[in-house]
């Protein structure tokens, strides 16, 4: 195994410092989260695969610290470089770049850079979570969703807790004009809420259950509003470089198989690089994540994607239905996750 390292309202403009401070801690103080200054020379020896890891999925944070998929690929002569994504919009901008190949999103975001043209495919699904929510501070006074009539909310644009807020909304008679939404990157959403700046947030684990922790109330939860976590590679990728886009769903299926066998050390290795209390990273890995979800994008992603589909165009994210509808039937590839075979991935 590899080494690791343990480790009142005021306005949003002077929010930045402490927020992207807080940020940093939450990530690790990894660089490269979302820009393509990391991304090494694709020309030498056999290659770079460029992939990311990101704290709301736990199983690229093991395959990242078990150094699999660099044992695998090292006789290939293929590099790995590791690329951190904070959110699913940031993902979604790492692939449409051509920063990373392969990119961790919720399933709403993935639908939504589909049917926005950005050129991917779905290859696996790594987890079921109920990884958001629609938190308030510890003395708030909102006790439903009604409540947030004529209040802010901070949300990440683009991401599966703003699609939450969105139908949470609107199950209540509401919509997001009856709101402000402030267009927050996640950490930066728990720093607003903290300081005042906002009343709400629309929140993602493991980032949620820290603030949870520290005295944050959940006010507002519905597993059904949470999409799949949804493993996305480019279609160039795929058609080039096939043998790598199976090498890592492989890689996805042995760390199923780990983190089922070993909660506690996934949640440990959650803790790390999140910058939690294991206590909180518990919460996130054994109270509101399936990873033992099965791998192989079909029906009941499809169902949830028709599920949600019509919010874009509602909200104007996507002009047309039959934007999305095209979108659905062409984002779904499952024929890796069917050919997955974990025995292939060597140990570091």
């Amino acid at each position: 195994m590899n080494s690791r390292s343990r480790a009142s309202r005021r306005p949003l403009a002077v929010l930045a410092a402490t927020a992207a401070a807080f940020s940093l801690a939450l990530t690790g103080c990894v660089a490269g989260e979302d820009s393509s200054a990391g991304a090494a020379d694709s020309t030498a020896d056999g290659g770079t695969l460029n992939i990311d890891f990101a704290t709301y999925n736990p199983l690229s944070l093991v395959i990242k610290d078990q150094g699999w998929l660099e044992a695998t690929l090292a006789e290939q002569g293929v590099d790995v470089n590791w690329v951190q994504s904070a959110g699913s919009n940031k993902a979604n901008e790492a692939l449409r770049a051509g920063a990373i190949d392969v990119g961790s999103t919720a399933g709403s975001a993935a639908l939504l850079a589909r049917a926005n043209g950005s050129e991917i495919k779905t290859i696996s699904i790594y987890s079921q979570p109920e990884w958001s929510a629609l938190v308030v501070g510890p003395d708030s006074d909102i006790t439903s969703v009604a409540d947030l009539a004529g209040k802010s909310v901070a949300a990440t644009k683009g991401t599966d807790p703003y699609f939450f807020l969105v139908q949470a909304l609107e199950e209540a008679g509401l919509s997001t004009s009856d709101v402000t939404v402030e267009n927050l990157q996640h950490a930066d959403g728990r720093t607003a809420l903290e300081n005042g700046a906002v009343d709400a947030w629309a929140g993602l684990d493991p980032i949620m259950a820290g603030a949870e922790q520290a005295g944050a109330k959940l006010v507002y939860r519905n597993l059904d509003f949470n999409t799949y976590g949804f493993l996305n590679a480019t279609e160039s990728f795929l058609e080039e470089k096939p043998e790598l886009a199976q090498a890592v769903v492989n890689a996805y299926e042995k760390a199923r198989a780990w983190a089922a066998e070993n909660p506690e050390e996934t949640a440990q290795i959650l803790a790390d690089v999140a910058g939690l209390d294991l206590e909180v990273a518990k919460t996130v890995i054994l109270e509101r994540s399936n990873l033992d979800v099965n791998a192989v994008p079909g029906d009941a992603q499809r169902s949830v994607l028709e599920k949600i589909g019509p919010t874009f165009v509602e909200t104007g994210d996507v002009a047309q239905q039959s934007t999305i509808d095209d979108a659905i039937a062409s984002l779904l590839e499952d024929s890796f996750a069917k050919q997955a075979d974990a025995e292939a991935i060597k140990e570091s």
